[in-house]
């Protein structure tokens, strides 16, 4: 059971909004909207921070699209867009949310939330391209094997094969670049 939200917009949308079909690009903004709030809301530290970068970002699909050099890297430039928006935002200002019934969390603690964040989302977008896609739309995104596969134009088994390679990498630059906290001053230490 798959839903047409499920995929990116086609090659033809996209190709036809490169050559600035006015149709096409209003086609394109729209049917990539819900795809570019999922990315905001898993990359930005607040609701109206991840409300706020999907906007920017479909401004930027909107102005940009013809720059955009591969119709099917669509994915993977709007994640780099609402993830460069979002770090952004979180350096102009971190609003960490208060549960009610909880103490506020030290300005460490926050920043400590933040950094790692940071790190997780500049692991992701050093990928490359083809993994980053695979593990944006199956692990961010949540799309089913077969809806990734469909919208990256891939075989199921080329899609699971990036996916377990983007997902080793990610794992091994994680515990690579991994800070051990505690440690003040120079002495910080990477494990």
């Amino acid at each position: 059971m798959s839903r047409a939200a499920d995929y990116w917009p086609t090659e033809r949308v996209v190709s036809a909004a490169q050559q600035g079909d006015t149709r096409a690009i209003t086609t394109l903004v729209c049917d990539s909207h819900a795809h570019v709030q999922r990315f905001a809301r898993m990359l930005c530290s607040t609701p109206e921070d991840a409300e706020d970068a999907a906007q920017e970002a479909l401004i930027v699909l909107y102005r940009k699209i013809g720059t955009l050099r591969a119709t099917a890297a669509l994915a993977s430039w709007m994640f780099q867009i609402v993830r460069n928006e979002c770090i952004r935002r979180s350096r102009v200002t971190f609003r960490w949310p208060v549960p009610a019934s909880s103490v506020e969390p030290s300005a460490e603690d926050a920043a400590l939330v933040r950094l790692e964040i940071e790190r997780i989302v500049e692991s992701i977008s050093e990928l490359p391209a083809e993994q980053r896609a695979v593990l944006v739309l199956r692990d961010i995104q949540g799309l089913s094997g077969a809806a990734t596969a469909h919208t990256l134009g891939l075989s199921r088994g080329a899609m699971k094969s990036r996916l377990h390679r983007g997902r080793e990498a990610l794992r091994s630059q994680l515990t690579a670049t991994r800070v051990i906290p505690g440690r003040r001053g120079g002495d910080d230490a990477r494990a």
